[in-house]
């Protein structure tokens, strides 16, 4: 198995101005592996309640998720409640249960070790770093974090950033762990920490790649609907490690390429609630919105101004 997530496997209740939904899949796992197996097979690492619809998992399986790392434990699955504002811009969390992910120690199973492409979602990064010591030699390590760890366990991620080849944040996330309001500084003082590379998600402004010495940015897919931007940007980071397992390749072309992967499944994400957004979306689907993106961003060189 090449790709490799580690995250939450929770159960959401979404309110928007245009729906809600309850007790509906989600955690960063599902929506990684959900967007990611549409362009590479994809095991996941997590912990699920007795309450759990396992039968909902089961049926995702055919799309090329492996759950035979989500281990089964006594007592109520992840929780978590949230109601956006009107321009799903902010959102208020009205309810977070922990359940057994509160005890959640991660342990790969067997032939895990061995992938290449390993990302750490939004967990704990003493968990992360526990991670790191079960794998070996991946070509590529990427983590998620969040606010709260950045405000709880800043030594603890810090040490991660030493450990890893990429950091994946939204820009208030980069904002508060840098202390710099410009997001590239904020950017560049995040690769000065050990990572070699960090995405810097911007919701409905893109997102950018930040390496030594360039920057690339992505814009999002223009949408004219937009549901629910829960798990969009583990949906964004299914993508772009989709991507880059499917070549077995790391480089800054292909990061490049690997970041419209990204914002395509960022796009499909939000275009429903939960996972329906990726309802019937095949590979060539997200091909031909790859193709699209080709159009939306290309510019032809201009004549020389005399």
């Amino acid at each position: 198995m090449s790709l490799l997530v580690v995250g939450s496997v929770a159960l959401d209740s979404v309110y928007t101005p245009f729906g809600q939904t309850a007790d509906a899949l989600g955690g960063s796992a599902v929506h990684f592996s959900v967007a990611a197996s549409l362009l590479n097979r994809v095991r996941v690492v997590g912990v699920i309640g007795d309450d759990y619809p396992v039968d909902q998992l089961t049926r995702l399986a055919p799309r090329g998720i492996d759950w035979g790392g989500v281990e089964r434990a006594t007592g109520e699955s992840f929780r978590w409640k949230g109601k956006y504002s009107y321009d799903l811009q902010s959102r208020e969390t009205l309810e977070t249960r922990l359940g057994v992910f509160a005890d959640f120690r991660p342990q790969l199973p067997a032939g895990s070790e061995q992938a290449k492409f390993v990302f750490l979602g939004n967990i704990d990064p003493e968990l992360q770093l526990s991670v790191l010591e079960q794998v070996d030699r991946p070509t590529l390590v990427a983590c998620d974090t969040m606010n709260y760890w950045i405000q709880s366990k800043r030594e603890a991620l810090l040490a991660l950033l030493r450990r890893v080849d990429l950091l994946m944040v939204n820009d208030a996330e980069a904002r508060e762990f840098s202390g710099d309001w410009n997001i590239h500084r904020a950017g560049r003082w995040l690769l000065e920490q050990g990572p070699t590379r960090v995405v810097i998600k911007q919701g409905e402004y893109g997102a950018l790649l930040i390496e030594k010495g360039r920057t690339f940015a992505i814009p999002a897919y223009p949408l004219e609907e937009v549901f629910d931007p829960t798990g969009a940007g583990d949906a964004f980071a299914g993508g772009f490690m989709g991507y880059l397992a499917r070549r077995g390749l790391v480089s800054t072309d292909l990061m490049r390429r690997a970041m419209v992967y990204g914002s395509a499944m960022g796009s499909y994400s939000v275009s429903g609630f939960d996972i329906q957004g990726f309802e019937g979306v095949t590979t060539e689907d997200v091909e031909e919105r790859v193709r699209r993106f080709v159009d939306l961003t290309h510019i032809p060189a201009a004549d020389r101004i005399a």
